[in-house]
């Protein structure tokens, strides 16, 4: 038998090497980590006229996304970003929509379309060595799609119906779009649903090819490939995308004027429940803003720990006042928004909502302590890396950032800025965002809900 001495002996013994592995481990994860950004950055070029973006992390599965300059942003009526959406992966001169479904299927690939204010995506995700099939497919959406009018009754028109049904329900998309309408008024300031108040008479099959004509070209789209080789993606963009159209038509315009910010205040009344947005000039993609995203991490919202309130300050809020709140940075290509926004009972988001603005104003006192500080730097580097990682998001803003600025939002730059931040440098952008104009909106029980002036903000 072996004695307790020995035992305990080995334990120690086992424990020593298990902290050397760990030690080792750390050390290989930290040199993984400083050669990341290489993996994470894109190579960017142009192929058959297109602008093409590739990183592969080696993996067996690929999403493939085109990004078009299409979002709500620049439709000249509403409902036309919509429509493009909802017509995507239909009849096409050659495919039915069932044959098309029915292949993606067989392949084991799953097909997305959705849109941005700023972008409309059409996207593929799939299995690595499918690529040339799904190339094809995604060129085919844009350039072959059949613009029928039963489709546009049966599917677009139905569908459509039902999107704006759910968001005059949900109030805090409602909080959100009138934000946002408020901040920019027109452009940026669409609503990303038309709603059910929205006339929609100039919207049909025909409308809707037209504007496709002028979205889907070549100066227009940027092509996204993550997991796929930059010969691969190439070799199947010069065969399948050579035909996309290379101008737009003469006839349509797309809103085009430069994003300005107007700051007020908007309120809905609703009886489906209470939201509350308050909102300043933030960080857009053109000209990334690192102390607005270490603000927004230092706002926060959810605890990153189960169990515990959290050190954001909004969290901390939403902890004592029975809430959901959080605090973001919404980018643009040439402005931005950071967004708290304060979702619960109306007298809970109204004192929310007043704590918020104290604690923002408590920051631009310079009551941040470093460990806060330290720990917000942290988190915001964590949460652009991750972001980079989930596929849907890295898609959307590098295709966002090469059609709007002819370069992709590359992460390695963003995490190096964020390092850059300080303790004087936050203090200065909060000043600077208390002192200017807010853009309020508050929808549900506005007996309750505050004004902007009560919050101490102004419009």
């Amino acid at each position: 038998m072996f004695s307790r001495s020995a035992l305990s002996r080995g334990a120690q013994l086992a424990a020593r090497r298990q902290g050397c592995s760990q030690l080792a481990q750390r050390r290989a994860y930290a040199a993984a980590a400083s050669s990341a950004p290489s993996a994470l950055t894109y190579d960017t070029t142009e192929v058959a006229g297109v602008k093409v973006a590739t990183r592969d992390s080696h993996g067996p599965t690929t999403k493939l996304a085109i990004v078009a300059k299409a979002g709500t942003r620049y439709q000249p009526v509403p409902g036309l970003t919509i429509g493009l959406e909802e017509f995507a992966f239909k009849n096409t001169e050659k495919r039915s929509a069932l044959r098309l479904v029915r292949e993606a299927e067989l392949l084991g690939g799953r097909l997305l379309a959705y849109h941005t204010r700023e972008a409309l995506v059409i996207e593929a995700s799939f299995l690595r060595e499918d690529i040339p099939y799904f190339t094809e497919l995604l060129a085919e959406v844009i350039s072959e799609t059949k613009y029928t009018t039963f489709e546009y009754h049966e599917e677009v028109e139905r569908v459509l119906k039902v999107k704006q049904a759910k968001l005059a329900n949900d109030v805090s998309a409602l909080a959100l779009d009138s934000v946002h309408s408020v901040a920019f008024h027109r452009g940026l300031g669409a609503s990303l649903y038309p709603t059910s108040s929205t006339p929609l008479k100039n919207l049909n099959e025909h409308t809707i090819a037209a504007y496709a004509s002028a979205a889907y070209t070549k100066p227009n789209i940027a092509l996204i490939g993550d997991g796929a080789t930059t010969t691969a993606l190439h070799k199947w963009t010069e065969q399948f995308f050579k035909n996309v159209p290379a101008s737009k038509p003469k006839n349509i315009e797309f809103y085009t004027k430069p994003t300005e910010y107007y700051g007020g205040e908007t309120r809905i009344s609703h009886t489906g429940g209470n939201s509350l947005v308050i909102a300043f000039p933030g960080s857009s993609f053109n000209a990334f803003k690192p102390e607005i995203a270490v603000l927004a991490a230092l706002l926060g919202g959810q605890p990153n720990v189960k169990w515990s309130p959290g050190f954001t300050l909004l969290s901390k809020a939403a902890a004592s006042n029975g809430v959901v709140a959080s605090g973001t940075n919404l980018a643009y290509s040439d402005a931005g928004l950071l967004a708290i926004q304060i979702t619960g009972a109306a007298e809970s988001v109204h004192k929310a909502g007043a704590e918020a603005v104290k604690a923002l104003k408590g920051i631009a006192e310079g009551t941040t302590s470093k460990e806060d500080l330290t720990k917000a730097i942290a988190k915001a580097k964590f949460d652009a890396l991750e972001g980079s990682q989930s596929g849907v998001s890295t898609l959307l803003s590098a295709g966002s950032g090469i059609i709007h600025t002819g370069k992709p939002f590359q992460i390695a730059e963003t995490v190096q800025s964020i390092n850059g931040v300080t303790a004087d440098k936050i203090k200065a952008t909060a000043k600077s965002l208390i002192d200017g104009k807010a853009s309020v909106a508050a929808v549900g029980d506005l007996n309750a809900l505050p004004f902007a002036e009560e919050l101490g903000l102004k419009v």
